[in-house]
């Protein structure tokens, strides 16, 4: 297999060849780390050299022999250190694989590395001062997004065909709007998250994956979903639930531009919006423009909360990180969780239940929304600038949301949301677009995704920089 082929298929695509004997897992893998070799010499997406050899995974499993990548968000597989993205935490070594890391190992998934993220997971630019910036594959002076940057970064330049990602104010879909992916963040419970990371996080964080195809996502959630049931998980047969073969009845649509913060939103990005919305016309679906009603400040202190919750396990940790290897934000954040009250913390809940019942309400009209992922184009390195002393932790989530103003509503509320690449710039920049369902409602995700993917195709768009080239 060369690089060039190999760069062609989605993880689908590559588990079928080794079915079929065409090629071995062991092939894939040797051209895997040479495609992942040359990415990240370009694009800096990893965070450390790859694993050697790869972490230990089933040979049976729905996805056995495919090539993938953990993100640097925690402790996710025993005995891999991590960082956080922070010059202040050593490199400290997973004691246990979370119950999603056990899933993906059952899955077959070959294990080859750990990407790069910004400083505790906290931006949507994968720039830190640990590891530096991730270039963007479609072009190299702009980022990947983040927190999910290095896998975003990796994937779009077709060194893996999926990567695992977190998402805890769109850093599955920020990501995958950068790179023209397709990110989905499942709906609250659907996936288990590290019990170290992704359970304080007050039910706002997620775990899955980004992907190149829906039907990758469709069949990883297969492999994946589920309560958190432990440290020993044997994946489940692939049964096709959320793969998108069926076509779905016609839907009531809602379609919207206009962000709850009232931030302005480009007009190319507004335009893939509008075109999606008149596609699903034209797919037989009734299309309105609407959006639930919801308050900003309500949204603003879920995710005030949420951040306190991160900032929380480094105040309580045995050996507390040297203020002085942390980026000015994080050092903002201590400061506000050390002050953060338990009145604080229970009027936050009421403002998440306020946004919660305000968007369960709105899918009780409508079985679909559609938004814009970002406001913005993909961002020039150093426009997010997470340094910044003169940044407090709010003002900065400010400076987050002018450019990405609509996925953090959806972590509040828990609905399941994904972003496709479904737009793109005139100066060949991708675009992404973002579907929300119901609660659960990943099948119908999946079912519409599938829908657009055929008549609004994305594949034959390929990066500046991509292995299909090599």
């Amino acid at each position: 297999m060369q690089l060039h082929e190999y760069a062609r298929y989605d993880a689908v695509g590559l588990r079928d060849l080794i079915r079929a004997g065409e090629v071995t897992a062991d092939e894939v893998e040797a051209v895997a780390r040479e495609a992942i070799a040359i990415a990240n010499a370009e694009l800096n997406g990893l965070a450390l050299p790859p694993f050697s050899p790869a972490l230990h995974h089933a040979a049976d499993g729905p996805l056995a022999g495919v090539p993938f990548l953990i993100k640097d968000h925690g402790p996710v597989a025993e005995g891999v250190p991590f960082f956080l993205g922070s010059r202040a935490i050593p490199g400290i070594l997973a004691q246990r694989d979370t119950d999603l890391m056990a899933r993906f190992r059952a899955a077959g998934l070959v294990t080859l590395g750990l990407t790069a993220v910004p400083e505790l997971v906290l931006s949507f630019a994968t720039e830190s001062l640990r590891y530096g910036p991730t270039h963007n594959p479609w072009d190299r002076d702009r980022g990947v997004g983040g927190s999910s940057g290095g896998a975003a970064a990796m994937i779009a330049a077709g060194a893996v065909p999926l990567a695992h990602a977190s998402d805890g104010a769109g850093s599955i879909r920020v990501p995958a709007s950068c790179c023209g992916l397709v990110g989905l963040k499942p709906s609250r419970g659907r996936v288990p998250c590290g019990p170290d990371l992704g359970e304080p996080m007050l039910g706002m964080a997620y775990e899955f994956a980004l992907t190149r195809t829906v039907r990758d996502a469709a069949h990883l959630l297969d492999a994946v979903q589920g309560p958190g049931i432990g440290d020993k998980y044997t994946a489940p047969p692939p049964r096709g639930r959320y793969a998108g073969e069926r076509e779905p009845g016609p839907l009531r649509v809602a379609v919207t531009t206009e962000p709850w913060s009232g931030t302005s939103v480009d007009g190319e990005v507004a335009q893939a919006v509008i075109q999606t919305g008149r596609m699903m016309e034209r797919l037989g679906h009734s299309v309105m423009a609407d959006r639930p009603e919801l308050s900003w400040d309500d949204v603003l202190a879920s995710c005030v909360a949420e951040g306190v919750a991160i900032a929380s396990m480094l105040l309580r940790a045995p050996r507390q990180p040297d203020p002085a290897q942390l980026e000015a934000v994080s050092r903002q954040l201590l400061s506000l969780a050390s002050e953060y009250t338990a009145l604080d913390m229970m009027s936050a809940f009421d403002a998440q239940n306020r946004v919660t019942r305000s968007v369960a309400t709105f899918f009780t009209r409508y079985d679909l929304l559609i938004t814009p992922t970002l406001g913005r184009l993909p961002a020039l390195h150093g426009t997010l600038r997470y340094n910044d002393p003169s940044h407090t932790f709010t003002t900065w989530l400010d400076s987050m949301f002018d450019y990405s103003p609509f996925t953090m509503v959806f972590n509040v509320s828990g609905h399941p949301a994904i972003s496709l690449p479904l737009g793109h710039s005139a100066t060949g920049l991708p675009i992404g677009v973002q579907l929300i369902a119901p609660y659960g409602r990943e099948d119908l995700l999946f079912q519409t995704a599938t829908q657009l993917e055929h008549a609004m195709p994305w594949d034959h768009r390929v990066p500046g920089f991509s292995i299909r080239n090599h």
